[in-house]
């Protein structure tokens, strides 16, 4: 875990911004127009969801009072066969404005108005009917060009081969919704485990996640679940002041967080 400083932590107008995530889902952009649907992508399975993730900090403590690291973490790598430096829901050490820390898992904030889509020259980055922004391993020329656009730091790059495989891998075959193995000289990212989500499974952070601070959701259907409770999406997170990081860069991320430092299993702020 790493700490870094927020400059600026948006609590307002939660209301406004769930309201306009659930109308963006009905206006995204139809398979082939610009900006990186592109319909013969593997992978492309309709499923009439427009999914999103709703992180409620006052549940999350880093995984500290367990004396382990981050969960969340372990059960992506462990799902999708990630090596050490692929962390694609990394959890932050944050400072908190009016004093003390928190911590914030990040995984891909599936960007409706995504950087990394805008900028890949050869469309391997695109964004499937579900609102997912995958990666096209096989098409992906590794210019790197995805990673500098993306603000948060959600891209990782494949220096070397993928491990060797094992009963689990050794049939497996790669594509955007599972990148397994993944292939040298390209990108990979948090995919919110397409592969499964389809079947009516959570995200492998969220079913790892012990503390069930994240929950997974359909913004058609208004609902999300941390696989413990059921929530109606957009008055959880109008309710309890959630709002989207970085929101001022106009990224509009499908990733909420509910502000809080992990107070519910008794971490303090300060």
């Amino acid at each position: 875990m790493r700490r870094l400083t927020r400059r600026r932590f948006v609590l307002g107008g939660a209301a406004a911004v769930a309201a306009g995530a659930m109308a963006a889902a009905g206006r995204l952009r139809a398979p082939g127009e610009a900006g990186g649907e592109k319909p013969d992508h593997p992978g492309h399975k309709p499923t009439g969801r427009q999914w999103a993730m709703v992180i409620d900090l006052r549940k999350c403590e880093g995984c500290t009072t367990i004396d382990k690291p981050p969960q969340c973490t372990a059960a992506c790598q462990e799902k999708h066969f990630l090596p050490e430096d692929q962390t694609w829901i990394k959890v932050f050490e944050m400072e908190h404005p009016d004093g003390g820390t928190f911590f914030m898992p990040r995984p891909c904030m599936q960007c409706e108005n995504a950087p990394c889509l805008n900028v890949c020259p050869v469309a391997a980055t695109y964004r499937d009917e579900s609102g997912n922004i995958l990666v096209d391993q096989d098409r992906c020329i590794g210019c790197r060009m995805c990673m500098a656009a993306c603000p948060y730091g959600a891209r990782y790059f494949n220096w070397g081969d993928a491990p060797a495989p094992d009963a689990q891998t050794v049939f497996a075959q790669r594509s955007p919704d599972y990148p397994v193995p993944q292939k040298r000289g390209t990108v990979g990212k948090c995919v919110f485990c397409a592969h499964e989500t389809e079947f009516g499974k959570l995200p492998a952070c969220a079913e790892g996640c012990p503390m069930k601070a994240i929950y997974f959701g359909d913004l058609t259907e208004n609902i999300a679940t941390n696989g413990k409770e059921v929530v109606i999406l957009s008055r959880f997170v109008a309710e309890n002041s959630g709002y989207r990081y970085k929101e001022e860069l106009g990224t509009r991320p499908r990733v909420f967080y509910l502000p809080g430092h992990g107070q519910e299993f008794g971490r303090k702020s300060i």
